[in-house]
C-alpha cells in the first residue's frame, strides 16, 4: 500500500511540476498558461498529448522535438524531477499531515520562482500576490504559536531587505524583498531570520563560485530568488533542529 501511495505521489509531483515549470516561463511575459496551448519553441508546433507526458515525452523523444528535431532543454525533465522529488521528500518527512500540504505549497513556490528567476530575473507580483493568500488561508487554518509569528515574520523580513536595498543602493531588487515577505507569513520570525541567513551564505557562495567559474562578471547581476527557495526549504523541513543544535552547542 505504502509503495501505491509514494508512486501516486510522485506522480502528481511530475505533473504539477511541468505545469509550475510553464507558469515559470510564460507568467513573466505575460502569456496565458491556461489558454495557450503547448508548441515547440524552434518550430513552433504545436504540440499534443503524446508529447506532454511528464518526464516520459521527454525520455521517448530522446530529448528531441518530433518535428524539427530540435534539442529540447533538459530543464523541462529537471523541473518535474524536482518537483516529484519534493513532494517525496515532504511525505517522508511528515505524512499526511497539515505540515505535508505547507511544504507541498512551499515546494510549489520552490520550482516556479526558481524557473522564472533563473530565465528572466524577475519574480512575478501575480505569482507573489496568490502565494500570499494561499499561505495567510493556511496559517488561518494551522497557525504558528503565537498565531502573529506570521504577521510579524512577514513584516521583519520586508522592513530588513528594504533597509538592505537602501543602504546599497540596489544591492537586493525588490521581489526578493517580497518574495522574503511571502515566506514570513508560512514560516515566522525566527525561520525567516534563519531563511535570510542561509540565503545570504548559499548566494554569495555561488556567485563567487560562478565568478571563479567565469560564468559571470562580478558586476554581473545574480538571481537571489533560487537561493531564498533552497534555504526556506531547508528551514522548512530542518530550521527547529538547526536552532536547537546551535543552542545546545553555544550555550
Amino acid at each position: 500500500m505504502e509503495i501505491i501511495i509514494l508512486t501516486y505521489i510522485f506522480l502528481i509531483g511530475l505533473i504539477m511540476g511541468s505545469f509550475y515549470n510553464v507558469v515559470g516561463l510564460r507568467l513573466p511575459k505575460k502569456i496565458s498558461f491556461t489558454s495557450s496551448r503547448s508548441q515547440c519553441p524552434n518550430c513552433s508546433t504545436p504540440l499534443n498529448a503524446r508529447d506532454l507526458i511528464p518526464l516520459f515525452s521527454y525520455l521517448l523523444s530522446k530529448g528531441k522535438c518530433r518535428h524539427c528535431q530540435t534539442t529540447i532543454s533538459i530543464s523541462y525533465p529537471l523541473v518535474e524531477l524536482l518537483t516529484g522529488g519534493l513532494f517525496l521528500f515532504s511525505y517522508w518527512m511528515y505524512g499526511w499531515t497539515p505540515a505535508f500540504l505547507g511544504a507541498c505549497l512551499l515546494s510549489s513556490l520552490a520550482v516556479m520562482v526558481t524557473v522564472s528567476d533563473l530565465n528572466y530575473m524577475l519574480i512575478p507580483n501575480k505569482l507573489l500576490i496568490f502565494f500570499a493568500i494561499i499561505f495567510i488561508i493556511y496559517r488561518s487554518i494551522t497557525p504558528l504559536d503565537p498565531w502573529y509569528a506570521s504577521v510579524i515574520g512577514a513584516l521583519a523580513a520586508y522592513a530588513l531587505v528594504a533597509c538592505i536595498i537602501i543602504v546599497s543602493k540596489g544591492g537586493m531588487g525588490a521581489g526578493d524583498m517580497k518574495l522574503l515577505a511571502v515566506l514570513g507569513i508560512l514560516l515566522g520570525t525566527k525561520h525567516i531570520f534563519l531563511t535570510f541567513f542561509f540565503a545570504t551564505l548559499l548566494g554569495t557562495v555561488i556567485s563567487l563560485l560562478l565568478i571563479m567559474l567565469k560564468v559571470i562578471g562580478r558586476k554581473d547581476p545574480f538571481p537571489f530568488g533560487p537561493s531564498i527557495m533552497i534555504a526556506a526549504l531547508l528551514v522548512y523541513f530542518f530550521g527547529e533542529e538547526i536552532i536547537r543544535y546551535y543552542l545546545q552547542s553555544f550555550y
